[in-house]
Formats: C-alpha cells, structure tokens, sequence
C-alpha cells in the first residue's frame, strides 16, 4: 500500500543535455519514523553534475528526470508518531543517504554506507513510491530519522550544507586514523574538498601540508 502523497515544487533535468528546469514532484507524507524538512539550504556537489549529466552511466545510470542535491539543510515541519530525536522547527540535515536494509552486518556495525541495499538520496529505487528518489534541490524532503542528523543552532546553515559530503568526505579519514596534535597531513589539491581537509587538520592540531600543481 502507498503512503498518501503530495506534490512539492522541484528542479529537475529531462535528460543529459537538458538545463536544470522548475517542475512538480511528489514527495510522501511522513510514515511512523520519517521526518519531513522544509529544504532551507542544499549544496552542489560536482557529482550532481556528473549524474546530471550521465557522466556515471557504467556503474551509476542516471533515471530522468532527474532531481540532484545530497548537501541538505532545513527545518523540520512534521515528524510521524515514533520519532524520538526530531521535532517540529528543529534545525536538520540530510547527506547522501535515505535508507538501508539495517539488517545487514554493514548495516548493524553502523557503516550504512556499505550496505548492498543503501538508498541514495537521489537516484536510487524509492521504495515506498517506486521509481527513484529525488533529492535536495526541491523544497522538502522525507527521509527515515535514521538518516537525518541535527545541526547545532551556532553553525550558519548555509555553510553547513557543504558538510554533508564535502566535509564528511575529508573528515572521516582524519577521525579513523586518530588525526591528533603531533600528527601530520598531507592535502593533495586546495579544491573544494581540499580546502576543508585543511581546516579539519589543522583544528585537529595537525601539521598540514598542501600539495598542488598550481603556480600560485
């Protein structure tokens, strides 16, 4: 049985070659354990543009249309009735992923994201509504509590979006191998992921060094 429905407003792509274009998705009312956000904020993330694109289509074929957007901020409007971490008008956050199996061993060693059944933010089977999901570059989204994460009320969530990949994507090497005063860093590439590797290693107490090609 599918959940009732609304249509929520959405930029999507028609196909590889078409522009980003103002359409109307539908978007799932909250089950029992999801949470629905108003979208405030949302990255672009390079592979946005790659899936947008079909630049992925070997291992990663892209389904139009196409709603991109993993990097999201917002403000949480409705949660369902066995929620326990969010409430209405918390400030949250949603990253690359929806959904997984949660009964796989990746799954209960809480490394969701080697799940062989892991739901990606956009452009995976929806399970609820078939088809795929969309992503952030709409203006709400529903994801399972599991997977939305809160933001503290001192970051700007505008900044705080690029957090969801990017800062993850570099953070999470320093955290598992015990990045610490002492230790040094080495940054291929001052780009976008880059540059938060920098301000990562260095607020971890690290020597940094940045290595470029780039003259200047």
């Amino acid at each position: 049985m599918h959940p009732t429905t609304y249509n929520a407003k959405a930029y999507s792509a028609a196909s590889a070659t078409s522009p980003l274009a103002s359409t109307k998705i539908k978007r799932r009312d909250p089950t029992d354990r999801d949470v629905q956000i108003e979208i405030l904020f949302c990255g672009i993330c390079h592979s946005d543009l790659h899936s947008v694109r079909n630049e992925w289509s070997e291992f990663m074929a892209a389904t139009y249309p196409i709603v991109p957007g993993h990097e999201i901020v917002g403000r949480v409007t409705k949660v369902g009735s066995a929620v326990t971490k969010y409430k209405p008008g918390d400030l949250a956050a949603v990253g690359c992923m929806v959904d997984s199996d949660g009964t796989c061993p990746q799954c209960k060693a809480g490394l969701e994201q080697f799940c062989p059944n892991m739901i990606l933010t956009f452009n995976s089977p929806d399970k609820h509504l078939g088809g795929v999901t969309y992503g952030g570059y709409s203006e709400n989204i529903v994801v399972d509590e599991h997977f939305v994460l809160r933001v503290p009320s001192n970051l700007d969530p505008a900044g705080a979006a690029p957090l969801l990949c990017a800062g993850i994507t570099t953070y999470s090497p320093m955290h598992h191998w015990g990045v610490t005063k002492g230790k040094k860093v080495g940054v291929v590439g001052l780009g976008g992921l880059g540059h938060m590797a920098v301000k990562f290693a260095h607020a971890l107490g690290a020597h940094v060094v940045v290595f470029t090609t780039s003259p200047n």
